[in-house]
C-alpha cells in the first residue's frame, strides 16, 4: 500500500457544471472513466448518457500533470440534480485512477462531492448506486444501504442514500 500524502499539497481540485469544462477538462474526466469503467473492469456500457450535460462534476488533477497533453484526471464524481438520475440528488460516475488508489484521495474527493451536493440541494439527501464491493467505503462516509442487490451492467450494485 502506498505511503499517505498530504492530498491538498498533492491534487488540485475543482467542482464546475458542465457548461464551464474546458475540452482538456472534458477530455481528463472521460478518459479517466473509460480507463477504469470499460478497459480495468472490462465493462463495455454506454459512459455517455446525457446526464453529464445537467450534472456538477468534481475532479482532482495530480498537480504537476498537464491535462491539455491529454492526460486523465486522477478522480471524478458527477453530481446529477434532483431528477436526472433519481428524485434526490446523487452522486455517481465515483472513480479514481488506479495509481492514485489507497492514498485517500477516494475518501477527500467524495467527502468534496457531498459537501457541493449540499450547497447544491440544500436540504436533501444524496442518492448513489454503489458497486457492491465499495459499500463499506461508502457506509463510512454515512450512506445506508436502502434495498437489495442488482446488477448494473452485469456489476452487482445496491442503491444507498445519505440523510441530511
Amino acid at each position: 500500500m502506498p505511503a499517505p500524502i498530504n492530498i491538498s499539497e498533492s491534487f488540485q481540485f475543482f467542482c464546475k457544471p458542465w457548461d464551464e469544462l474546458s475540452r482538456d477538462e472534458l477530455h481528463a474526466l472521460i478518459r479517466l472513466r473509460i480507463d477504469v469503467f470499460v478497459v480495468e473492469q472490462n465493462c463495455p456500457y454506454p459512459d455517455l448518457d446525457g446526464k453529464d450535460l445537467r450534472s456538477h462534476h468534481v475532479y482532482a488533477i495530480k498537480r504537476g500533470d498537464d491535462i491539455a497533453s491529454g492526460t486523465s484526471a486522477s478522480a471524478t464524481i458527477r453530481i446529477c440534480a434532483p431528477g436526472v438520475s433519481y428524485d434526490d440528488p446523487s452522486l455517481g460516475r465515483v472513480v479514481t485512477s488506479t495509481t492514485c488508489r489507497g492514498q485517500g484521495l477516494g475518501i477527500s474527493i467524495m467527502n468534496l462531492a457531498i459537501a457541493e451536493c449540499n450547497k447544491l440541494y440544500p436540504g436533501h439527501g444524496i442518492r448513489i448506486s454503489a458497486q457492491c464491493y465499495l459499500e463499506k467505503f461508502y457506509s463510512d462516509l454515512g450512506f445506508v444501504s436502502t434495498g437489495e442487490t442488482y446488477l448494473e451492467d452485469d456489476i452487482p450494485h445496491i442503491q444507498m442514500f445519505r440523510a441530511i
